[in-house]
């Protein structure tokens, strides 16, 4: 199943989506009202979250989610992500930087690159606008898969922005929490799809468009299984000596880079992987 948080009139409900279409979780149970919620329970009851789910659809209120109001599929207190998880060209990296061997070598390591990438206040969902640093001239989105982590197991995925400056990052690697981390540096969505919905989360297609006035400016795809970590590999290094929140999404690493591209206020980006869905933001300064 895919799990969306959905704006109603006076709350937020979590919304489920199978094969038949989707249906209120919290309007058929109202102590289901998060994602976090719902993998609590199906924790406590000893289930998986989409079984919890299949107990409550008769009782549940079809949704159409094309006229619904989808926020963030989750409020993680804490965003993680990996680096260098993809093959880029000595090229690019030299463009990007003049310590391009620095990533080469963590791109063959054993030990993967992780950071916090984001918190609440900093994270923006489907529909709402990533930020631009005022301060640099060379920033852009990166695409990517998250996986989505319940008290140490992977209970699903969903999709990240990772809206980067590669100027500050380029100027020197020691700068990369200006780079990540600021106002709206983050987006997740539009659902979180169980990993009962995935397969494998190594044979998906990603795919980023980015528009500007209406133009197509760029359109690429590239294959989750040219990760060179896989994504237990990447959560069992997250969580050594590190205490996790209850919640926590860790994007993956992104291999879609735009050349001669950066982001401009008006400009659209939509993220779309298979089986996932499609996060769609726009851009302002910050």
């Amino acid at each position: 199943m895919r799990y969306y948080r959905v704006a109603t009139d006076r709350s937020v409900h979590l919304v489920a989506e199978d094969d038949a279409g989707a249906f209120d979780l919290t309007a058929a149970n109202e102590r289901i009202d998060s994602f976090t919620t719902l993998a609590r329970c199906a924790d406590v009851a000893g289930t998986s979250i989409d079984d919890l789910a299949r107990r409550h659809r008769e009782d549940a209120p079809d949704v159409d989610l094309t006229e619904a109001d989808v926020r963030a599929p989750a409020k993680p207190p804490e965003v993680w992500a990996a680096g260098v998880t993809y093959e880029i060209s000595e090229e690019a990296r030299e463009e990007e930087s003049d310590s391009p061997d620095l990533y080469m070598e963590v791109y063959r390591s054993e030990r993967p690159e992780l950071f916090l990438k984001s918190t609440p206040s900093r994270t923006v969902g489907p529909g709402e606008a990533v930020g631009v640093r005022g301060d640099s001239e060379w920033d852009v989105p990166e695409p990517e898969l998250g996986v989505v982590v319940y008290d140490g197991d992977i209970v699903g995925y969903t999709i990240g922005n990772d809206v980067s400056s590669r100027e500050i990052e380029g100027d020197n690697p020691l700068y990369l929490p200006q780079a990540k981390i600021y106002d709206r540096s983050c987006s997740i969505g539009p659902c979180v799809a169980s990993t009962e919905e995935i397969d494998d989360p190594h044979e998906l297609t990603m795919t980023m468009t980015i528009e500007r006035d209406g133009e197509v400016l760029y359109e690429e795809s590239a294959d989750t299984g040219d990760m060179v970590h896989s994504c237990e590999e990447l959560v069992s290094y997250l969580e050594r000596h590190n205490e996790l929140p209850e919640l926590t999404v860790l994007l993956t690493g992104t291999a879609l880079v735009p050349d001669d591209y950066t982001m401009q206020p008006g400009d659209d980006v939509a993220i779309e992987i298979e089986d996932v869905g499609t996060l769609t933001n726009g851009v302002v300064d910050v």
